[in-house]
């Protein structure tokens, strides 16, 4: 099993030492996060297309707008698998990671009807346009339950931004620090990880909350109310 320290920015360890008492100025915190040699490690970069891009209408609460993605990984083994990963925009909550070694539109659509069991449809999901994500059971599902669904632009993966930020989260705390001898021990790593995200992870544009406590809150209870476009 690779390392299991996690690691986290240092603004957010103010955060989580401040809810156990500790304060500790920022330079001081910076000055010891570097030492400690306790930086995340970081993808390689990639290039961007220059040019404008027209602003995202933010959701004004929970369920309003869900975003999806996948992410892929393999097993000690070589074998690939691969995880689909849901996103609330307004509260952060990951509401679902699906791994398994397939993932059709038909799969998609039972885990959207799990997940929308327990909390509600959303008015909107935006994804991209990979072919599960285009497929007919897809397009009946979004028809059945009022959905609608937001394709971005092809090779635009920033207009999805929230799910992209959130995938780029899971890739360098969770499966860059674990090596998966088994797929079932992959789903409970990763579902381990999936819940403390949403219930020990303060966000800064929370406000220091944590997705769990954010959605808690009265002002984002809203269920499926319009989106202001």
């Amino acid at each position: 099993m690779a390392s299991r320290r996690r690691r986290f920015g240092y603004r957010r360890l103010g955060l989580l030492l401040g809810r156990e008492g500790i304060k500790v100025s920022n330079k001081k915190l910076y000055r010891l996060y570097t030492e400690e040699r306790l930086t995340v490690r970081k993808r390689g970069g990639r290039k961007r297309a220059l040019g404008t891009r027209a602003p995202m209408a933010v959701p004004q609460g929970r369920n309003q707008r869900w975003s999806i993605d996948f992410v892929a990984d393999t097993l000690v083994s070589g074998r690939r698998f691969r995880i689909l990963t849901l996103v609330d925009d307004f509260t952060r909550e990951c509401l679902g990671l699906v791994v398994d070694t397939s993932l059709t539109g038909q799969r998609v659509v039972r885990e959207l009807d799990r997940i929308a069991e327990l909390r509600g449809y959303p008015c909107m999901l935006v994804s991209d346009n990979g072919t599960e994500l285009t497929a007919n059971a897809i397009l009946a599902w979004q028809q059945e339950h009022a959905v609608e669904w937001h394709y971005i632009a092809p090779g635009k993966p920033m207009q999805n931004g929230f799910v992209e930020s959130f995938n780029g989260h899971l890739r360098d705390e969770c499966l860059n620090e674990h090596l998966f001898t088994s797929l079932m021990e992959a789903r409970e790593i990763i579902e381990e990880w999936r819940i403390d995200y949403n219930t020990n992870r303060p966000h800064t544009s929370l406000n220091g909350l944590t997705p769990n406590e954010f959605a808690a809150r009265p002002t984002s209870g809203q269920n499926r109310n319009r989106l202001s476009l």
